[in-house]
């Protein structure tokens, strides 16, 4: 698979993953079970942190990779991945945060890549 082709399936990943959490948000928006706002926040950190995760892999990984230098990319993610973490705690410990709402949020990419994979063994282009 070429670096272009992966660059298409993390942009159409994140296409799907934005309309089911738009349709999620728009479907519980009304319900006293799932708080809207931190359903929208589970899924914009979810998929920020794909996007950075995917091209950091192909931008800057593997390039570095290629050079001998996997450490320093390593690293990278490594570091990338504290700071999100990081950021998860001092949302859910600063703020009063639904963590099944968020969860929920969270969880419409893992959803959004079964839709990409399915799409993907159809042969079917959106």
């Amino acid at each position: 698979m070429s670096p272009m082709s992966r660059a298409a399936t993390i942009l159409r990943i994140e296409l799907w993953h934005g309309l089911l959490l738009l349709v999620f948000v728009l479907a519980f928006r009304r319900t006293k079970f799932i708080d809207p706002q931190a359903l929208l926040l589970g899924g914009v950190f979810m998929g920020l942190n794909f996007f950075l995760l995917g091209f950091g892999i192909l931008w800057v990984l593997a390039p570095l990779a290629g050079k001998g230098k996997v450490r320093a990319g390593v690293s990278l993610l490594i570091l990338k991945m504290i700071i999100f973490l990081a950021t998860l705690i001092i949302l859910f410990f600063q703020y009063e945060i639904d963590g099944l709402s968020f969860a929920l949020g969270f969880s419409t990419l893992i959803l959004a890549i079964f839709v990409e994979a399915v799409m993907h063994s159809l042969k079917l282009e959106p």
